[in-house]
């Protein structure tokens, strides 16, 4: 069979030979066996089930997170001249209907669809009549309740065992601890698999952690000196269009990417950075998986991620090609604290816990005993304004009572509203006075969001209603008639969040029942985010050991390629007058590390490791501007 999959893999894929561990897996699902395969992020996994599925008779099945991977599977497969079908959002029952009976009559090599899919008793039955020869669960880890990225629905998967209990099962992931590889054998009720496991290890990347007080300075000496693409990755939708502005305002071409921008704009963006016409793309998390561009050389973590899975996930888009490139992590000492309030802040104890299901009960006026299976529109904002409740714990909440099937929440916020101011502000200072009796509401909306007119800001009107003593209508019609008069660009949505509740109301009972889980997943996402935080403050150990001993790889020699191997191994030595220059420098004034660099003839890196050392020391020490001031 060797030579036939080889074939296979040249003939549509181009490549001469097989990497790492995906011929071994080939052969394993070919002899019908199931397989867990852990690759590393860009080691080939769909090849893995793509070329067995292409040597045999029948269809199959793949089971994938996003849409937009199952789309640009599906694009390229097609591209190929391979039939493959995906089932997709906004699909309507008679479209679904269609697809799955080509997939019955058609001749189809594979069905990719989202594990939401199988909920679906339609899904299942055609499924379940299909000639499948061939599971495939991508992204696997997200069956795992200790995974980074646990998706209930993932749980569906095992029906999937039960239609089909012949076909093979392959579970693949590129970030896997031994404790989440465990939990997708057991969910998945794979039956002797055998267990492949590449070396996570990326020679070609080399990880290194800047310390810098001026982020954005540090980002557009990076971005200057990449000759290839490059992604930046940040926390905040907001933050994506703002270092965009900056980094195109420098000469670098940009685009911003998040989960919020319309399906059109995401398309376009990613075509303008696949095609190279703009270089970089500053984007949350929810771009890159699946996106195959092997000349990435440079992806900059602007902000520390909550946990090392993310991060080695993400790191590892660059370099595909094989040749050198480099993932950097920006930080500063206020990180740690913003990473604290940002992940941590927001966990909701069993006590908030019991208190928002009860309120949530009340809200929809549910009795006890009561509520099994009835269903109501629901807005967020308005049930947080209610109660005073914080918004993002109060979500979180939500999504928990979701995962532990309490209730059903669509995933859409309740109104998604943004504005742009288009008018200079002198043009909008004589529209209020023109018009005085909106003037409050446009004076409260910018104290509120200070970037309206420079970016589309998402807002919050009852925010804006509460702290100008208005109505929420009122500050809706100022919307519109600004947007009629061309001031402002507005945009609207209404997405009602719908909720279900799925069992009888019983208080306190109910969340008794998994508050042991809960509290054992808080444990689990402060653990992760102690172990990220000790990669970033870890300047004795080699990157890359570090990161492959979170994996269960241990390395025996240092990369000699992350700024500890550098360090270590001598590649920029510390002049040993450097600190007295440095000190001179500062005998009279303060300066920021932008202005020694620009002053001192040592390399840059000299010159940063020698500020931090000297910060350590206590000789130097950081003032309100940011500068460095000797210690008296």
């Amino acid at each position: 069979m060797r030579e036939d999959a080889s074939q296979i893999l040249k003939k549509y894929w181009g490549f001469e030979s097989f990497r790492g561990s995906q011929a071994s897996i080939i052969d394993a699902v070919l002899q019908k066996e199931d397989v867990l395969a852990l690759l590393p992020t860009g080691g080939g996994k769909s090849v893995c089930y793509q070329v067995p599925a292409l040597l045999q008779e029948g269809i199959c099945i793949v089971v994938s997170p996003l849409i937009a991977l199952i789309e640009d599977q599906v694009r390229a497969l097609k591209n190929k001249g391979i039939k493959a079908l995906g089932l997709t959002g906004g699909l309507r029952f008679e479209e679904v209907l269609t697809q799955l009976d080509n997939c019955l009559y058609g001749n189809y090599s594979f069905l990719y669809l989202s594990p939401e899919r199988l909920q679906q008793e339609l899904v299942r039955e055609k499924i379940k009549g299909m000639p499948v020869k061939l599971i495939a669960i991508d992204e696997a880890h997200c069956i795992s309740q200790w995974g980074h990225d646990f998706r209930p629905a993932y749980l569906d998967c095992a029906i999937l065992r039960e239609l089909h209990p012949e076909a093979p099962v392959m579970a693949l992931t590129a970030t896997a601890t031994k404790q989440v590889a465990r939990d997708i054998v057991d969910n998945l009720g794979l039956s002797y698999p055998r267990v492949f496991k590449d070396s996570f290890l990326r020679k070609n990347i080399s990880y290194t952690v800047f310390w810098e007080e001026d982020k954005r300075y540090r980002l557009a000496m990076l971005c200057k000196a990449e000759a290839k693409s490059g992604i930046i990755y940040v926390r905040s939708r907001r933050m994506t269009q703002e270092l965009a502005y900056f980094l195109n305002e420098k000469g670098l071409k940009s685009h911003f990417f998040h989960g919020g921008i319309s399906y059109s704009e995401k398309s376009d963006k990613l075509n303008d950075w696949l095609q190279n016409k703009v270089q970089f793309m500053v984007a949350t998390n929810a771009f890159g998986m699946g996106v195959d561009k092997p000349d990435v050389g440079l992806v900059v973590h602007y902000q520390i991620p909550d946990n090392l899975e993310n991060y080695f996930q993400e790191s590892g888009r660059a370099g595909r090609d094989g040749e050198a490139a480099r993932a950097v992590l920006l930080t500063n000492k206020a990180d740690e604290t913003r990473l604290k309030e940002q992940f941590l802040g927001v966990l909701p104890s069993i006590e908030y816990l019991k208190l928002v299901y009860r309120k949530l009960n009340n809200y929809f006026q549910i009795p006890y005993g009561g509520g099994e299976h009835e269903s109501y529109p629901f807005h967020f904002d308005a049930f947080c304004e209610a109660y005073d409740f914080q918004y993002m714990l109060t979500y979180n909440a939500l999504q928990i009572l979701d995962q532990q099937s309490v209730i059903s929440l669509s995933q859409e916020f309740s109104r998604h509203t943004t504005v742009k101011f288009e008018a200079s502000k002198q043009d909008l200072f004589n529209y209020m006075e023109g018009n005085q009796s909106l003037s409050e509401i446009i004076q409260v909306l910018l104290r509120t969001y200070g970037g309206v007119f420079d970016f589309e800001t998402r807002i919050k009107p009852v925010l804006i209603a509460r702290k100008s003593g208005k109505s929420e209508n009122e500050v809706f019609n100022t919307l519109k008639k600004m947007e009629a008069d061309g001031l402002v660009s507005l945009n609207i949505q209404d997405q009602d969040m719908k909720l279900t509740f799925l069992i009888p109301r019983e208080d306190d009972l109910v969340i008794n029942r998994f508050a042991k889980i809960v509290t054992a997943h808080h444990k689990l996402k402060e653990q992760k985010l102690r172990l990220m935080l000790d990669y970033v403050e870890n300047d004795r150990k080699c990157r890359s050991k570090q990161l492959l001993h979170y994996f269960g790889e241990e390395l025996k020699e240092d990369c000699r390629a992350c700024d500890v191997c550098r360090r270590k191994y001598g590649e920029f030595k510390l002049s040993t007058d450097l600190p007295d220059r440095i000190m001179e420098e500062l005998r009279n004034s303060g300066s920021t590390s932008r202005d020694l660099i620009a002053r001192l003839p040592d390399e840059e890196e000299i010159i940063l490791e020698s500020l931090r050392e000297m910060l350590e020391d206590g000789s130097i020490s950081l003032n309100h501007k940011n500068e460095y001031i000797l210690n008296t």
